[in-house]
């Protein structure tokens, strides 16, 4: 029995800030709580349904498909819908539960902008390292093999851990951030592939934007205290 409460009381510490957060906003917002998010899964499951029609995967591919191969500028031009593209080898329910539920939450605690900022710097630093990869080689603990080059690198998973991890930054669920790290780490150590490993950079830059974050808003928390020797809103006196 205590260790039953013992479990509750930890996990009302690591879950509940968060939920009540989400809980709040569906409650009085309803659907315009995650309206960026519907908008989201929409997008993803009318680009699903086109690319598998036998007229609509060229379209898809010009417009959204991201290769280590491609110019960089081509890249950069494809990544932003590249994003909302469902990996074709893989199920698209998978894909769009993601969104829902990682894209939800983080546009209810993070807001709108600052969900797409995070998604796009997550999805753009494994872009970018896949390039870098393959000019490593296979022969560097980092480099990737030439072949990796030609897949089509797209979806929405480089994304939604980068989320995951800021989101539980932010909310101080460090147990459920460490988590989904060492989940993507066990991932590349039982399949050691492309999607893995960017799955890693993605935590990576986010982890700095997190340090990033933590220091800006310590330095304003030292400023804000009184006596700290900074300006408040009063003039200040003269002698």
């Amino acid at each position: 029995m205590r260790a039953r409460r013992a479990l509750c009381g930890a996990a009302r510490r690591e879950w509940g800030p968060l939920a009540g957060a989400v809980r709040g906003a569906l409650v009085e917002r309803r659907w315009r709580a995650v309206a960026m998010t519907l908008a989201a899964v929409c997008l993803t499951g009318l680009l699903h349904v086109v690319q598998n029609q036998p007229w609509g995967m060229g379209p898809v591919r010009v417009l959204g498909a991201v290769r280590a191969e491609d110019p960089l500028w081509l890249a950069l031009a494809r990544t932003p819908l590249s994003l909302f593209v469902p990996a074709p080898d893989l199920p698209v329910w998978g894909a769009l539960a993601q969104i829902l539920v990682v894209f939800g939450t983080a546009e209810i605690c993070l807001g709108r902008r600052r969900t797409l900022m995070i998604a796009y710097l997550a999805t753009l630093a494994g872009t970018l390292y896949a390039r870098i990869g393959v000019a490593l080689g296979p022969g560097i603990p980092l480099g990737l093999p030439d072949s990796d080059a030609r897949i089509v690198d797209t979806g929405p998973s480089a994304a939604v851990v980068g989320l995951a991890v800021y989101v539980c930054f932010v909310h101080r669920a460090r147990f459920t951030g460490a988590l989904v790290i060492v989940a993507m780490v066990a991932e590349v150590a039982v399949k050691d592939n492309l999607a893995g490993k960017e799955h890693l950079v993605a935590i990576a830059a986010v982890l700095v934007l997190c340090a990033c974050t933590g220091r800006r808003d310590r330095r304003r928390a030292q400023e804000s205290r009184p006596g700290s020797g900074t300006r408040s809103g009063a003039p200040p006196i003269r002698s």
